[in-house]
Formats: structure tokens, C-alpha cells, sequence
């Protein structure tokens, strides 16, 4: 029996919103996972926008999926402006 690595805190998503995925990887590779309002759209063939689309679907569903960000973080520098004496 192999150890177990204890995590610390609780899971970031939920079971259901992992099999979501999993299932939009395989309806991509299939070539049926489509974007768009009621499929209409095009075929998906990225593997990021496949994950995108399972993570969505999870969140209509009520799955525990962690809220999208808002936008990009700064890497932590100030602007540039620095007081001179």
C-alpha cells in the first residue's frame, strides 16, 4: 500500500467538477464537445478551452469550482515613479 500524501486545507474543486472535465476532454478528442450557446458553435479543438468548457458546465451544475479571476495580477513591482533627494 502506497503512502499517502496529507493535503493541506480542502480540495480547490470538487469530484463533480473534475468528472465535468473529464468528460468534456473526451467529448473533444471524440470531436462532438462544440462552444458556444447550444452547441451551435464551432468544433473545440484546444485542450484549454475543452477544460474551460468542463469547469463552466461544473459551475452551472453547482459544482465546488473556485471563482474565476477577475483580470491579471501584477507580479508584485510598483510603478516605476521613486522619489529622488
Amino acid at each position: 500500500m502506497a503512502a499517502r500524501k496529507k493535503s493541506s486545507g480542502s480540495r480547490r474543486y470538487g469530484k463533480a467538477a473534475s468528472k465535468r472535465v473529464e468528460s468534456a476532454m473526451r467529448r473533444r478528442k471524440k470531436g462532438t464537445l462544440k462552444s458556444g450557446k447550444g452547441g451551435k458553435g464551432g468544433k473545440v479543438k484546444s485542450r484549454k478551452q475543452a477544460i474551460a468548457i468542463g469547469l463552466s458546465e461544473a459551475r452551472k451544475k453547482g459544482a465546488k469550482v473556485p471563482r474565476k479571476s477577475s483580470g491579471r495580477k501584477s507580479s508584485g513591482r510598483k510603478s516605476s515613479a521613486r522619489k529622488r533627494k
